[in-house]
């Protein structure tokens, strides 16, 4: 057995190399078999030497890490212990991803499956993300929900929520009420994923005060979108123009998430899906991620899952 130390020069260092409730440190520890604590300003490793010297470069990765990005995630612990050997073990491992803090005083959101768990992650720590799945598998859901959380840590300042709104098109004056009584069927399902995580009136204020915003698609033209966390839904509806348009439209210190479904195409036929078009292109930026859900990511209600094989099977 051996031991070896590493400083660290703060608690608030060590809340984020161990993760909430200690979970990257569980990990670490399970990983590598050894025994880690902290006292006095200072990470003792235990263990096999082979272990310890191994536990204590993936350590000195995850510091460096947070000091650069302020937050480690999961797939950030796995990465760094595959890359010191432990690849097949991280490899069967499960993602565990903390809750998502949208707390209203009684519901804290949580994915509730391994898709959704990594589809959380990498919203956390890509500034663009792409996720493609059938209905039910929580797309717009958990965006909302980590867009929520981003605001309530301050890491934003707006929410911005989109959407197509194409069949309102020429027809939309034709609609009774004012621009937002037109728009509200087609931003509705947006609006319903905001209302499951913040009260009816905490909602409607922060509309007042535009901090949320919840636009179609064709009123993002011109506009750049900085310290935002800035939201597609139903991608699959736009155009490869308006795709480019909506893209182009970050700014400094933002986040977009961009989710559809590509079975579920309401364009005119031989007009290409600026989704389908935008994962094409962007696959190969490392910065991008490019998230796919499946049939077993689907958590609305149980025969959901079994329409969606129903149908997949009667097309194919």
């Amino acid at each position: 057995m051996t031991e070896a130390t590493l400083a660290v020069t703060s608690p608030d260092e060590i809340l984020v190399l161990f993760g909430t409730r200690d979970q990257h440190l569980r990990t670490i520890r399970r990983l590598f078999d050894v025994s880690i604590t902290h006292r006095q300003g200072q990470i003792r490793v235990t263990g096999e030497p082979d272990a310890v010297q191994q536990t204590t470069r993936v350590l000195e990765k995850l510091r460096h890490l947070s000091r650069r990005k302020g937050v480690i995630s999961p797939l950030d612990v796995q990465a760094a212990a595959a890359e010191e050997g432990a690849g097949g073990q991280v490899e069967s491992a499960p993602i565990a991803v903390s809750s998502i803090d949208v707390r209203n005083a009684k519901r804290t959101v949580q994915p509730r499956t391994e898709g959704q768990a990594r589809y959380v992650e990498m919203i956390r720590d890509h500034d663009l993300t792409i996720a493609i799945g059938p209905a039910g598998t929580g797309k717009t859901f958990l965006a909302v929900a980590t867009a929520i959380e981003a605001l309530k840590s301050h890491q934003i300042r707006k929410i911005v929520l989109v959407r197509p709104a194409v069949e309102a098109g020429e027809n939309l004056g034709f609609l009774p009420g004012d621009l937002r009584a037109k728009l509200n069927p087609y931003m509705r399902p947006l609006l319903d994923s905001l209302s499951d995580m913040i009260d009816f009136d905490q909602a409607r204020s922060l509309m007042e005060q535009e901090i949320i915003e919840v636009v179609p698609l064709a009123y993002m033209r011109g506009r750049t979108l900085n310290d935002s966390f800035i939201i597609l839904d139903e991608a699959q509806n736009s155009t490869v123009a308006q795709m480019k348009m909506f893209l182009t439209r970050m700014g400094q210190r933002s986040k977009m998430v961009v989710s559809g479904d590509t079975t579920q195409l309401d364009l005119p036929y031989g007009v290409t899906s600026g989704l389908a078009d935008a994962v094409r292109r962007l696959s190969n930026i490392d910065a991008v991620a490019i998230v796919r859900l499946e049939k077993k990511d689907i958590v609305r209600h149980r025969l959901v899952q079994r329409i969606v094989e129903a149908y997949e099977q009667q097309e194919g």
